[in-house]
């Protein structure tokens, strides 16, 4: 084994220990403020502290290690320690891991840094517990909605008695903003979540920016009846219109470049064998690296979706959440990140990223740079998910290079 690939083998042994921190036996689910997500905090806190950091919780709970004097100028690196239900390894936990598995190098190396690194490990990123996306990120970024604290989780507890219980504060949290007059910016390592690294034979991506994002619901409201009895000329199916805008969303999706639009979820009332459906409740995503031409996607969709509504005479409501914009990653760290990949003796692969991350938060406060690393089958949120330690070992390369260059 490579001296490099010795450190990707103790990142993968890591996020095998972090595995084994599930709230459920025989699968990985760790979702905010729970028993499971801090014992992998305090695992991480362990690690970050046998590497030389100093490390703290802040008030929602994130674990932050810091190299370097106060006073430096700083940068921050991170992702999420959370999962979704019945999750991968590596999704969040590889860019913590990474991270320090680098300033681990440094070390082991007696090389030294001209400025600070803090290494984030964010608690909250993929909200599944209480709905709140970018949660623990949004903290730091000084984003965070105080009316989240209401929220309540499946079980009824609400948030500011889970984040009390957990060891937060909830009355920190409009404090807890990191001053962003030091930094020079915020680094991100995670798998890439889809197939193109794979696809081009390549196990690194330098990150151009991160997809804008809309969610929503788009209701058909027609009229139920009997399945035997009313005739096919005279229904009010607001299945069958749902259906119809449900082809006319993909096939407006592939006309498009770069365009992600999906329906994950279609709640039929009343759902029975022998009844027209009266009532049909689709979700909506819709996702590109341009905010303008993912407005105009879902302008074409009302449009259409208002076309089969009046013909099939259906009524249709249209159901939008506030959105995330798209995020440009730094000009200048992306061109030091990709000289970093190309000095590691891979290709350059410059792609954006259809999913959303924490870096996204962090760009309200720093210029961001994310470095993604090739998954099997381009498998994300799912047990299957894997990477060669040969990967994780380029990963670790180009980015002790970048931390380098930066300097």
């Amino acid at each position: 084994m490579s001296y490099t690939n010795s450190y990707a083998a103790a990142v993968l042994e890591r996020c095998e220990e972090l595995a084994a921190f599930s709230e459920e036996a025989g699968r990985l689910t760790r979702r905010f403020a729970t028993p499971a997500l801090r014992q992998a905090g305090e695992a991480v806190r362990s690690w970050m502290e046998a590497a030389g950091m100093t490390v703290r919780r802040d008030a929602i709970g994130n674990v932050i290690g810091r190299l370097g004097d106060p006073g430096r100028r700083t940068l921050l690196i991170g992702s999420h320690l959370d999962t979704v239900r019945d999750a991968g390894r590596y999704d969040g936990m590889l860019g913590v891991l990474v991270a320090i598995a680098c300033l681990e190098r440094l070390r082991d190396e007696e090389r030294s840094l001209p400025y600070a690194v803090e290494v984030l490990a964010f608690a909250d990123e993929e909200g599944v517990r209480f709905g709140t996306g970018y949660l623990a990120s949004s903290v730091v970024a000084g984003c965070f909605d105080a009316a989240d604290l209401e929220r309540r989780d499946g079980e009824g507890v609400i948030l500011s008695d889970a984040l009390r219980a957990f060891g937060g504060d909830p009355d920190g949290l409009l404090g807890a903003r990191r001053d962003p007059t030091d930094l020079i910016g915020y680094y991100e390592v995670h798998i890439e979540q889809g197939p193109v690294l794979e696809g081009d034979g390549a196990p690194l991506g330098v990150v151009t920016a991160i997809a804008g994002q809309t969610g929503g619901q788009v209701v058909f409201t027609g009229e139920a009846g009997h399945a035997g009895t009313v005739p096919m000329a005279l229904r009010r199916d607001a299945l069958g219109a749902a259906a119809e805008f449900v082809s006319a969303l993909e096939a407006l999706a592939r006309d498009r470049d770069g365009v992600v639009a999906t329906v994950g979820t279609v709640e039929v009332e009343p759902g029975a064998r022998n009844v027209i459906p009266g009532r049909v409740v689709l979700s909506l995503d819709v996702r590109h690296p341009l905010d303008s031409v993912r407005e105009s996607v879902l302008t074409r969709l009302r449009e259409r979706a208002g076309a089969v509504a009046g013909a099939r005479g259906v009524g249709v409501e249209w159901q939008l959440g506030k959105g995330v914009g798209a995020v440009e990653t730094s000009a200048r760290l992306t061109a030091l990140l990709a000289e970093a990949v190309s000095m590691s003796g891979h290709p350059v692969v410059r792609l954006p990223s259809g999913a959303g991350h924490d870096a996204v938060m962090l760009s309200r406060i720093a210029p961001i740079a994310m470095l993604f690393v090739r998954c099997a089958g381009g498998i994300s949120h799912n047990p299957a998910e894997a990477v060669t330690v040969e990967d994780v070992a380029a990963a670790i390369e180009a980015t002790t290079r970048f931390l380098e260059l930066l300097g």
